[in-house]
């Protein structure tokens, strides 16, 4: 009897996109898209010096040019060393000691990653400047020239704003790093006679160095990107120059020649993660095991804990207690319609960004799973390139952009017969919605690849050879699967385009004021109370990610 049974095509298993990739070439054609409105932007702003501005740069030149390099320099290696020493310190001692209330410092210490830089630098200016309750309350105690007090409106004054926002970059990844390090490397240090600083110096710091690179880095990046914290103290940098130029000078060529300066920072701080992370080698030792912690008895233990107490305070506690008591004072004159639409405008941008940025996520996850090849790979990093870029500095090349795009629709109407303004999308939010897209991706990107990788090529496989059809497969299985990761996504964006400063301040259309765009113009004026209430708000919105954060965290432990 001669088997009838039909044989089916095998797989081949060498090209996992098997029936679906064919269909399947948009996905990469729209990656390809995404990576060049990427590099628009970047593109128009280095080509602002085909057209020099020499009378802005010469007065540049005389007047602040100097100062900006100094001070942004300044500034770089302030942070630097502030956020990689403190963030070390706490993620060792998280980590690898033991002391009263060690489990709750361990999440605790990411809290301040919910606080905004600038609402942390007027907090702190309210509170320590010299007609701040803390000054005036020593001044009553110990009398009027009996105490010396540091100036906060100053260059350790920013400094030590940006550390006490940053610091938790390199503690969440030093932090990390330490946990993956394995019993026998650190009882291998000890045997040899090494204690608790020479096991950290000597061994645990070397191999969590790439680590912590990465996370001064990023903090590094964050500070260049900075424009409220500075803007409060009036302490000029990159930044608050590209904002002079553009407002100051009414100069978009000066502001995106200024802007390609402060990209070669960014560039050199991400050339060096780089370097490092390529020259640095991994050996997994968690297969034995984690190490002992370092039990701190006696007064050394409550030591620690009054000292992380302390910190803990000065970096989130004081600073949400004091922003508590503002805003209960200004409720009643801020909270009115005036607030109720900021909340508007600032939800309904945060959610159009949110929305767009997951699906762009969603695309590069696409190209990146079912078209495996170079130019693919190239273009879905170029496309997640855009959280590097500071928000100034994208706020002028889209500004740039959008008016050439502008002038064309402008003379194409005109021949028509039919003129316009010539501000269709500059004078709308289409300018601000697509910065928030390029700078926010990456944001996206990553929760939207981690869902994607927990799903098998098996399943549209099998679903397709049922005969489903693309639009099927991606309705009936990859969305219901990826929920939880396009939720995360789009909360993440969310957030971050409310906290988001300088591209708002500088391509919001006329009307459009946000909840941070308020929280500028109240400091400017040196309104506290009234800035309170935004601030808050945008505190708790970012409570939201590190919540999340932290149950991700303690999930993986």
């Amino acid at each position: 009897m001669h088997d009838i049974t039909p044989e089916l095509p095998a797989l081949n298993p060498d090209k996992r996109a098997g029936l679906f990739s064919a269909q399947l070439n948009k996905w990469h054609y729209a990656s390809g898209a995404l990576a060049l409105l990427v590099a628009v932007p970047l593109l128009v702003v280095f080509s602002g010096w085909l057209q020099p501005s020499t009378e802005v740069w010469s007065h540049l030149a005389e007047t602040l040019l100097s100062q900006l390099f100094i001070n942004t320099t300044k500034l770089l290696i302030g942070v630097g060393l502030g956020v990689t020493l403190l963030g070390v310190s706490l993620a060792w001692l998280t980590t690898r000691c033991d002391f009263p209330g060690r489990r709750l410092f361990d999440w605790m210490l990411m809290l301040p990653l919910a606080i905004p830089a600038y609402v942390m630098a007027f907090v702190a200016i309210g509170l320590l400047d010299f007609s701040g309750p803390v000054q005036t309350a020593l001044r009553d105690w110990l009398g009027a020239g009996n105490f010396w007090f540091p100036q906060i409106r100053s260059t350790g004054g920013v400094i030590f704003v940006l550390v006490l926002v940053l610091y938790p970059y390199v503690y969440m990844l030093a932090r990390t790093a330490f946990l993956t390090q394995g019993r026998s490397t650190l009882e291998a240090a000890q045997t040899l006679g090494h204690g608790p600083l020479g096991v950290f110096w000597h061994v645990a710091l070397p191999m969590a160095r790439p680590a912590i690179v990465a996370g001064t880095s990023l903090a590094l990046m964050e500070t260049l990107a900075d424009f409220g914290t500075v803007a409060t103290f009036n302490y000029d940098t990159f930044t608050t120059a590209i904002y002079k130029a553009w407002f100051g000078f009414f100069s978009l060529q000066a502001a995106s020649q200024l802007a390609s300066l402060l990209l070669l920072f960014v560039f050199l701080s991400l050339m060096t993660e780089r370097f490092t992370r390529k020259r640095s080698y991994y050996h997994d030792t968690m297969r034995s095991g984690q190490p002992p912690r370092f039990r701190l008895r006696g007064w050394r233990g409550w030591g620690i804990t009054a000292l992380l107490g302390l910190f803990f305070s000065l970096a989130f506690l004081l600073p949400f207690v004091q922003l508590c008591l503002w805003a209960f004072e200004a409720v009643s004159k801020e909270l009115d319609a005036r607030y109720l639409g900021l909340l508007f405008h600032t939800l309904a941008l945060g959610l159009l960004a949110a929305l767009v940025t997951t699906a762009g996520a969603l695309v590069i996850g696409f190209a990146r799973r079912y078209q495996r090849d170079r130019l693919t790979s190239v273009t879905a990093t170029i496309a997640t390139l855009g959280y590097a870029l500071p928000g100034s500095v994208l706020a002028v090349g889209m500004m740039i952009a959008v008016t050439q795009v502008d002038s064309l629709i402008h003379a194409l109407l005109a021949s028509l017969g039919n003129p316009t303004t010539g501000q269709i999308l500059s004078g709308s939010v289409f300018a601000l919605v697509l910065a928030y897209v390029i700078r926010f991706m990456a944001v996206a990107h990553g929760p939207v690849e981690t869902g994607l990788s927990r799903i098998k090529h098996s399943l549209p496989e099998a679903a397709r050879t049922l005969g489903a059809t693309p639009r099927r497969v991606l309705t009936k299985i990859y969305l219901p699967l990826l929920r939880p990761g396009l939720f995360t996504a789009m909360l993440l964006v969310l957030v971050d385009t409310m906290k988001e400063m300088p591209a708002t301040l500088l391509l919001r259309p006329f009307g459009w004021d946000t909840l941070a765009v308020r929280i500028y113009e109240m400091t400017s004026e040196g309104e506290w109370e009234r800035a309170a209430l935004p601030a808050i708000t945008l505190v708790l919105a970012g409570l939201l990610p590190v919540i999340l954060l932290v149950r991700k965290t303690l999930q993986a432990r």
